[in-house]
């Protein structure tokens, strides 16, 4: 017999997105009138058309993939020489950034390198997030079994919360208790608050002192 991993039974019933978008329609169903001019702070879909370079690149893509002599089938497995050295040169090097191309690496999102990274880092470890936090960052802790189970105000047992509050300008203060993996995301997803460098200095210094 399969069994499960029983972790996801922690997870609280719904996701965010899909709630905020049930309930979105539900008030443009009951507001019609108002809809049109709702801001919608979920999901973060796009609302412009594809630009001209983009649009031309991709169908020079597909080019290529329609004849034999520039056919590509799987990808290096880091992501290919040409974009990864591009990425170093315009994304680092002009800013004044030494980066490599062999330190990059081409994956299909930053959501599930999120997810993935975890495979490696042990369950003892003990994890900080920041309050409110995107969702993933929680939710595959809790799935990867690094937390207990979850109290009535949806809190899970073993997470350090780093409150995010107007009080703060949403940039929480360092933990008084030891974290080994701590979630920082800046410019802030949700709230769009950004941390200076001499805030993010004291993480960096908290993480050596910690180690």
């Amino acid at each position: 017999m399969a069994y499960i991993n029983e972790h996801f039974l922690k997870l609280q019933a719904g996701y965010l997105f899909p709630e905020i978008g049930r309930r979105v329609n539900e008030f443009s169903q009951a507001n019609p009138d108002k809809a049109e001019n709702l801001i919608r702070c979920g999901i973060g879909d796009v609302t412009e058309a594809l630009p001209t370079a983009v649009i031309e690149a991709l169908h020079a893509a597909v080019d290529e993939m329609g004849s034999r002599e520039t056919f590509r089938g799987y990808a290096p497995e880091l992501g290919y020489d040409f974009l990864r050295e591009a990425i170093a040169e315009h994304d680092y090097a002009k800013r004044g950034m030494d980066i490599g191309s062999d330190e990059i690496f081409v994956s299909d999102g930053a959501k599930c390198d999120t997810a993935n990274i975890l495979d490696i880092l042990g369950s003892q470890n003990r994890i900080a997030i920041t309050d409110p936090v995107y969702p993933v960052y929680l939710d595959t802790n809790v799935m990867a079994g690094h937390t207990g189970p979850a109290d009535d105000d949806g809190q899970f047992e073993g997470i350090i919360y780093l409150p995010c509050t107007a009080e703060n300008n949403f940039v929480p203060a360092i933990p008084e208790q030891k974290a080994d993996l701590i979630y920082l995301c800046y410019p802030n997803n949700p709230t769009g608050a950004t941390a200076t460098r001499d805030q993010l200095a004291a993480w960096v210094d908290y993480a050596k002192s910690n180690n």
